[in-house]
């Protein structure tokens, strides 16, 4: 897959995040490659599929 992103001027000044799911990019700003994998060697039975974890607030 080829993606064309033309990036012009961001201002980020607030984010909330309520959770992350188990696999997950979260990026503001530029990169020059993102390149993802994923390598399953568990048996179906274990797998766990559920809601979001939620992240703490310190």
């Amino acid at each position: 897959m080829n993606f064309h992103v033309v990036n012009h001027g961001i201002q980020v000044q607030h984010v909330d995040l309520i959770g992350v799911s188990s696999s997950s990019v979260f990026l503001i700003g530029d990169t020059h490659n993102i390149c993802l994998s994923s390598i399953f060697d568990t048996p179906p039975e274990s797998l766990i599929i559920g809601p979001f974890v939620p992240l703490t607030v310190e």
